[in-house]
């Protein structure tokens, strides 16, 4: 059978509009087409990919678990996710984890916890979520509304309710909202969607303490910021406040589908037996390969050098900058960084992805004026300069065709 760029259009969901480069083989922070042609990946699959493709100790841990079991219903449970579990307890603020596929039922558990402990400390008046405008919690219909982005939740009929939106690193719109109804206060400490916005300081640490005034909990979606990506091994640890909740997926399974949510024991006691559930949460192969990426991310080597390759993109795009005059600014923390586009070029961020894959480099945006970067946390430094060269490449030609344009 011969696999193509057609085939998606006859027989898959229209909700997608893949590239036609169709990678068959990664290694590393490379990938290859069917044409052979290489790639150097500045994408990571959407900061999943944390080890870039193929790394041994995931290739390893999967193998090594495939041999052995592959599925339990939660009726049992079985070593690899109880050796996760630990491993994300022994590391973090949290006590307890639930372990589910994906970001958006992580975020999912993580909304019903918090509309529980309410209901079941203060009543059903106490039932107010507030979240952030841009901000991005996954596409099920709950996560779809807490996120704030009409555009993805409109035109499914009624959402779900009581969900309020205040501004990004705006504490008085954060005050304008919050009382003593508010049972949650939910968001991403570096918005990734959204623009990638990093929050100020004064704004993670007052509505920290608006929650507390106000008995609300906070909750920090890390499920793109998690797992190194940040250079801390989340980023809460970098901003001086921790979360009654946290939720992490992603790089979790540096590219096995898992996703979990962190809490205290405290709060976790209110999802009691019967009240939440996953059939495939803390399946053993996603733990075996979860555990095994996150042993091998949370070491001093990966995470400091995290920062420094971070450094390694800063000063690249910046000499780009130097050349073309494109970027605003180069926003965002550790391999999760965004270019802004400047008023020439406002709206094209697309156009800089396609023309960077023509040079065979991946990248991602975050929406229409921000180009977005987020590769391996361990990819050489040869292929950091390799593909900016190649994205030096694109912006040229990019930029002399829109001028003659």
């Amino acid at each position: 059978m011969h696999i193509n760029r057609s085939l998606f259009d006859e027989v898959m969901v229209p909700n997608y509009a893949p590239s036609p480069i169709i990678p068959v083989k990664g290694l590393g922070s490379r990938l290859w087409d069917q044409q052979g042609r290489e790639f150097i990946d500045f994408a990571g699959g959407i900061a999943v990919n944390c080890l870039g493709h193929c790394h041994p100790a995931l290739v390893s841990a999967l193998t090594e678990q495939a041999q052995k079991l592959w599925h339990l219903s939660n009726t049992m449970t079985n070593e690899p996710a109880l050796m996760l579990a630990k491993q994300l307890v022994d590391n973090t603020f949290a006590e307890k984890v639930y372990f589910a596929n994906s970001g958006a039922e992580a975020n999912e558990a993580a909304l019903k916890l918090v509309r529980r402990v309410a209901l079941n400390k203060f009543g059903a008046d106490k039932s107010q979520i507030i979240a952030f405008k841009q901000g991005f919690h996954g596409r099920t219909l709950f996560t779809v509304s807490v996120g704030g982005q009409p555009a993805y939740s409109d035109g499914f009929g009624p959402k779900p309710a009581d969900i309020d939106h205040a501004e990004y690193n705006n504490l008085e719109s954060v005050k304008a909202l919050i009382s003593d109804r508010t049972c949650a206060v939910v968001l991403e400490p570096l918005q990734g969607e959204g623009g990638i916005i990093n929050p100020t300081p004064e704004f993670i640490k007052g509505v920290r303490e608006l929650c507390d005034q106000h008995n609300a909990l906070l909750v920090f979606d890390e499920v793109q910021t998690g797992v190194g990506r940040t250079g801390e091994l989340y980023a809460y640890m970098g901003l001086g406040v921790t979360p009654d909740v946290l939720t992490t997926a992603k790089a979790l399974g540096g590219g096995f589908p898992i996703g979990a949510m962190l809490t205290t024991t405290e709060l976790a006691k209110h999802l009691v037996v019967g009240t939440h559930g996953s059939t495939y949460g803390g399946n053993p192969l996603a733990c075996a390969v979860g555990l095994a990426a996150f042993n091998t991310v949370n070491t001093p080597e990966v995470l400091d050098g995290v920062k420094a390759r971070e450094q390694l993109f800063r000063d690249g795009l910046t000499a780009i900058n130097d050349k073309y005059q494109v970027f605003t600014e180069v926003r965002g923390k550790g391999l999760l960084l965004g270019a802004a586009l400047n008023a020439d070029y406002a709206g094209k961020a697309r156009d800089f992805m396609l023309a960077a894959a023509e040079e065979g480099v991946l990248l991602l945006m975050a929406g229409q004026n921000v180009v977005r970067f987020a590769p391996s946390l361990i990819i050489p430094e040869a292929d950091v300069r390799e593909g900016l060269a190649r994205f030096d490449a694109a912006i040229a030609k990019l930029v002399a065709r829109l001028n003659a344009g």
